[in-house]
């Protein structure tokens, strides 16, 4: 739950992924107060300040981020990768492919707020913090949401104005242009303590930390944070700084909470917010400023899409043919028609692919018995083929009755509609499944921790795909909360990043899937509706972007006081 990363973020929903991160509103003025002043509104909380890392990889903090985040570009409505001219004079650059090198030519006056200089160090730092090497940082701290890109850099040098990144040898990577994270102010980090964190990776690992715990003052992007909460608002004014070749249009932008699609649209009704991008979608909710000339309404096609993940560090679901069956006895065309009854959404059957792309292959149909189907039948008959008693109780063949907790974000009416059905096919199979909320902003927590047996959460990404696969299933990856372990399944994901073809890489991916999706680590629901709106008699020049995990915020530069 988003700036051009080739980074997955967890979007858990209204009330709390991806996700899939995550309320109780608070700092923000509506625009009342001046026609130049907008108030957006996020529909959940995020627990942590620094995005890089498992907690902190979130939609929602993406979100709050976006208009000072020193971002090297995003993908536009279109798919196609726009790269940022406040920090880059031109598009990155390919110049070698053994080793595979890219330079990126900053913008001769690139600069963040106070003045400082973009510089190579800024690149260095995220690098170290997403490398996943304990001689850079300290890990238990740095914490990297992926280390499939920043263990792959082998250096960053900076020449006139050019900061060239180099990747180790027999790295490749077709998705390249786009694969450098937002970056992070390194002098800040000098100036409050961590001058050694390029020589100690002690330091450099406390510099996460105050990262995580310390509201952002720094900015690169059109307007500077001047005052925020966590979880809760961040309140923006123009930077003064700004390199762009847009200038802000507004003198004031807070961007605060509010929880749940129905919230979004009863403040919007009543003037308390200007817009918002809900992460449920409610076409109920939509239905209700239908007839609102002053409303705009945008529905579209997005990147977010729903999942049920399985933990295999529990002692039920550590059984492959218990995970089978359970996703077995799960409908999803069930839950398709019970959550969208006046919407069309077909069920997604790729984890890293939609049914739109030119690279999608259907592999749960291929399942057997066949996942997301609802056949009890077949269910029961895979349980009782390896030793399990069925029945009103399913037991294993020790004995021991099964029982799963489900997890789901508070508020928000999709995902805990979805609980609340599982709950109820479960059942058919003889498994009692108890619900339970995951607080509003807690999701990074509870994945990090992988405190669920069962949890429902969306990734929200971009057109990029190369470092999903990694990402989900990998071993070493901060973001394999389930702990998902195949043989060979490391080495297939490595072949991923292993060419400058898009297409081969495509299959390398496809070739992950058919190892993953027997295997029933996680079961893809749907891709979810999207919707924004926002008041058109207050505010101009939003764009909504289903390729952007920043949502319409992708270009706030552009937005103007109607």
């Amino acid at each position: 739950m988003r700036p051009a990363r080739a980074t997955a973020l967890a979007v858990a929903g209204a009330a709390a992924l991806a996700a899939g991160a995550l309320g109780a509103c608070g700092g923000g003025d509506s625009s009342s107060g001046g026609d130049s002043e907008v108030t957006w509104a996020i529909s959940s909380g995020w627990d942590s300040w620094n995005p890089n890392t498992s907690t902190g990889n979130n939609s929602y903090l993406t979100q709050v981020l976006t208009p000072g985040a020193a971002s090297l570009g995003d993908f536009d409505p279109d798919g196609e990768f726009v790269f940022n001219d406040a920090i880059l004079s031109q598009a990155p650059e390919l110049t070698s492919e053994a080793p595979l090198t890219v330079e990126y030519t900053l913008n001769e006056n690139a600069q963040w707020n106070d003045g400082e200089p973009i510089r190579a160090e800024d690149f260095i730092y995220i690098w170290y913090q997403m490398s996943g090497n304990a001689e850079y940082c300290n890990q238990d701290q740095c914490a990297p949401a992926t280390t499939d890109w920043g263990a792959n850099v082998a250096s960053i040098a900076e020449a006139d104005g050019v900061v060239t990144v180099t990747y180790v040898e027999g790295y490749l990577n077709p998705e390249w242009e786009f694969a450098f994270p937002n970056l992070m102010p390194s002098h800040i980090l000098e100036a409050n303590g961590f001058e050694n964190w390029q020589s100690d990776p002690a330091v450099m690992g406390a510099s996460a930390d105050w990262l995580g715990t310390t509201a952002p003052t720094w900015s690169a992007g059109p307007y500077t944070p001047t005052d925020a909460a966590v979880g809760d608002y961040v309140i923006y004014e123009p930077n003064e700084n700004y390199q762009g070749s847009v200038e802000p249009g507004l003198d004031r932008l807070t961007l605060r909470v509010v929880e749940g699609t129905d919230a979004i649209v009863t403040a919007l009704r009543n003037g308390e917010i200007d817009g918002s991008w809900p992460s449920e979608f409610s076409q109920e909710a939509l239905d209700e400023v239908a007839g609102d000339d002053a409303i705009a309404t945008e529905v579209y096609e997005g990147s977010i899409w729903l999942h049920i993940d399985t933990n295999t560090n529990n002692r039920f679901l550590s059984d492959q043919v218990l995970r089978q069956a359970v996703f077995t006895a799960i409908d999803n065309e069930e839950l398709i028609t019970r959550a969208f009854p006046d919407t069309e959404v077909s069920p997604r059957t790729n984890h890293f692919f939609s049914e739109t792309s030119e690279f999608h292959e259907d592999f749960l149909s291929q399942t057997d018995p066949p996942q997301g189907s609802g056949d009890v039948e077949a269910a029961n008959a895979a349980l009782a083929a390896a030793g399990y008693t069925t029945g009103e109780t399913l037991t294993t063949p020790d004995g021991e009755a099964v029982t799963l907790t489900f997890r789901y974000g508070e508020g928000d009416a999709t995902r805990t509609l979805i609980g609340e059905v599982v709950q109820s096919q479960l059942a058919e199979i003889g498994i009692e499944v108890s619900l339970s909320a995951i607080p509003d902003g807690q999701l990074g927590p509870v994945l990090a921790e992988a405190d669920f047996d069962l949890v429902i959460y969306g990734w929200s990404g971009t057109p990029a795909f190369t470092t999903a696969p990694f990402q989900y299933f990998g071993s070493d990856s901060g973001s394999n909360f389930g702990n998902y372990q195949l043989e060979g399944l490391d080495e297939a994901i490595a072949r991923v990043t292993s060419t400058t073809s898009l297409e081969e890489a495509a299959g390398f991916a496809n070739d992950v899937e058919a190892m993953v999706m027997p295997a029933a680590f996680t079961l893809p629901l749907f891709d979810e509706p999207q919707s924004t709106v926002y008041n058109r008699n207050l505010l101009t020049g939003v764009t909504v972007n289903g390729n952007s995990q920043s949502g319409p915020l992708w270009d706030v530069q552009n937005w103007q006081p109607a």
